[in-house]
């Protein structure tokens, strides 16, 4: 079956508005999240897609594939499924285009799974390795059955001891393969369902819709680009990848 990447982008973000388009030693993130998507899958099959004429704009000068969407996407899958009009594929899979340092073997594991299980809905995850990311809200937390099928996602830290304590757990990792008629249910909704809304995971609504979802391990060592700060990480880890 045919398969295309789609790297949702937009502009506004409250915590660092225009990351996409941020510089990096050179090339801007999302330059460089197409790139390494590009070496997976070719540069053929990758699409930025956007809402934002500046986005379009910089897609076109560096000639990676864009397309536009509306300006109504409620959440970056919504988004997928707009672009996914315009593109000739029957699995999409979405990468995050905050994630710079994504590792091109991740990519390949959530593809490899799409093969095996075309109809299925897959997301990644990765190991916690430490309590300060167990407790951050802005880590979704996983857990799942013994066939790695989700049970929930949180941003709260589960599972947890009675006393509120980390022992293990598994993050959400933000690379998603989605059949077309699962992509299509979730846009059709036309709403935020209740999890969804409280969490502000937006992988809930496919849970709250009836549908599996197939958990796939991977490596947890990317780093999202959510702040300056954690640009100026980026950066620093680019540095010593590039001087090697």
């Amino acid at each position: 079956m045919k398969k295309a990447i789609v790297i949702p982008a937009r502009f506004q973000s409250t915590r660092f508005p225009g990351k996409p388009l941020v510089d990096l030693l050179g090339k801007s993130m999302i330059q460089r999240v197409y790139e390494i998507c590009s070496e997976v899958i070719g540069k053929e099959n990758v699409y930025v897609a956007t809402d934002d004429e500046r986005i379009e704009k910089h897609c076109l000068d560096k000639k990676l594939n864009v397309v536009m969407t509306s300006s109504s996407c409620l959440t970056g899958t919504d988004r997928v499924y707009e672009a996914s009009l315009k593109i000739d594929a029957d699995i999409f899979i979405n990468v995050q285009g905050d994630e710079p340092l994504i590792k091109k073997s991740d990519i390949q594991a959530i593809i490899s799974q799409a093969d095996k299980s075309p109809e299925a809905i897959i997301n990644g995850m990765g190991k916690i390795k430490s309590e300060k990311i167990f407790f951050s809200t802005t880590v979704p937390k996983v857990v799942f059955g013994p066939s790695n099928k989700l049970l929930y996602m949180s941003r709260a830290g589960i599972p947890a001891t009675k006393e509120l304590k980390f022992e293990w757990g598994y993050r959400q990792v933000c690379i998603y393969s989605f059949p077309s008629k699962a992509l299509k249910d979730f846009y059709e909704y036309g709403k935020k369902t209740p999890l969804e809304q409280v969490e502000d995971i937006e992988i809930l609504r496919f849970i709250e819709l009836g549908y599996e979802v197939e958990m796939v391990e991977v490596s947890s060592d990317s780093v999202a680009i959510d702040t300056e700060e954690d640009r100026d990480r980026v950066i620093e880890i680019l540095k010593g990848i590039e001087n090697d």
